[in-house]
């Protein structure tokens, strides 16, 4: 396949991957961002064994992975039980690494002004023209194109993909969850390389991930969430800092030093996830990557790590035979099984840890919290966390 003409909707970790994987392999691309600063969106993450793998290949591994926490562990209690207790050491190697959002951002947007791909600010999209080569409709009336190729990697609410937002594809979820990102507290105890959890039924749960040092931060940081009803949002609100605040220390005393570097909400980011996927996320001349085409609860802590693997996979794609439709459709088909997959395990476990449910926690703290410990249950539940499930990286040779 000769160069494409390439445009990639949103400066994300799925736009700014792909697009550094296909200019590499000679195609001419373009990204479109909306904002007139291109940042990142949202707190703490952790990259798994198989997004690690795709930073690997774009030789930016060692520099995300020296910025942030390196994680051996996921741990969660329940009325003084453990209940959850996940080690990377049970696979034959891998660990997680913990960063905030902005580490993965601005070393991916590095290496892309390095390479000089164009990154347009500033364009907010509106549409696409249909036909195998497509123009790009903006806010103002603007239009770009025509490209051999669109990638729409503008995430769940793309104006591309709006068709797939309909029930029939997907649902938003109750719980979302408010984020902060806060100085390390050496004094608290916490574990150094732990995603630490405290849970009271599924309705109420709070963490604490280490995320290293993000740009423009002096100090060691944690990301400190709260699960949270998508509709007792204004009431929380409402009730003020205080009140929250001694909800937390109930639940878990351990939190005060995190808690005494919250003086205000606007500190408080809420996140909400919704459940989707789009059936159909190829067209002539457009692909859907990342969260525009499949989205979950963090539960299982894939979305980067998926929107990593999309990127790869495309471009993997289109290094094969044939022409640009068989390139995408054999993009779609590395990637479905392993998509399908996850997106089925979050949806059984979505209720496990975020839920109104009694049932469901009440096995989870005494019957799937003890078994969770016997064989082999601790390898499975780690090549799970860590992505593994349907080994993805042997089906893209990573």
């Amino acid at each position: 396949m000769g160069p494409l003409d390439i445009a990639i909707a949103g400066c994300g970790p799925a736009g700014m991957a792909a697009a550094l994987l296909l200019h590499r392999d000679g195609h001419r691309v373009v990204i479109f961002e909306r904002f007139d600063t291109p940042r990142p969106v949202g707190s703490g993450i952790i990259l798994q064994p198989t997004g690690l793998a795709v930073l690997a290949a774009l030789g930016l591994k060692d520099e995300v992975a020296a910025s942030g926490a390196r994680i051996d562990r996921l741990y969660g209690v329940s009325n003084g039980s453990t209940v959850l207790d996940v080690r990377y050491a049970a696979l034959a190697s891998g660990h997680g690494v913990g960063i905030h959002r902005a580490t993965l951002f601005s070393t991916l947007y590095a290496a892309v002004r390095a390479e000089g791909i164009p990154i347009e600010t500033g364009r907010i999209l509106t549409g696409v023209s249909d036909g195998e080569r497509r123009t790009l409709s903006f806010e103002g009336g603007a239009r770009a194109g025509p490209f051999d190729l669109v990638i729409d990697a503008l995430g769940a609410q793309s104006a591309l993909a709006q068709s797939a937002l309909a029930p029939a594809t997907g649902r938003p979820l109750a719980y979302g969850a408010l984020w902060a990102s806060l100085d390390w507290p050496e004094e608290a105890g916490f574990e150094p390389a732990a995603l630490q959890q405290r849970y009271r039924a599924a309705s109420v749960m709070a963490g604490v991930l280490p995320i290293g040092t993000p740009p423009g931060a002096l100090r060691p940081q944690a990301a400190f969430f709260w699960s949270l009803r998508q509709d007792a949002l204004e009431a929380w609100r409402a009730a003020g800092l205080k009140a929250w605040k001694a909800q937390v220390l109930a639940l878990w005393p351990q939190t005060a030093p995190l808690l005494e570097q919250i003086h205000a909400p606007e500190q408080l980011t809420f996140a909400r996830y919704a459940h989707r996927t789009d059936p159909a996320p190829v067209q002539a001349g457009l692909i859907r990557i990342g969260d525009s085409w499949h989205s979950t609860s963090p539960q299982l802590g894939q979305g980067a790590n998926m929107a990593l693997l999309d990127a790869y996979a495309l471009a993997l794609a289109l290094r094969g035979p044939g022409g640009l439709a068989e390139g995408l459709e054999r993009a779609v088909r590395l990637r479905r099984g392993h998509v399908r997959l996850y997106q089925l395990m979050s949806w059984l476990f979505t209720p496990v840890y975020q839920s109104d449910g009694r049932l469901i926690p009440l096995l989870r703290d005494r019957v799937a919290g003890p078994l969770s410990r016997l064989w082999p249950a601790p390898p499975l539940l780690a090549a799970m966390v860590a992505g593994l499930v349907g080994d993805p990286l042997k089906r893209l040779g990573l």
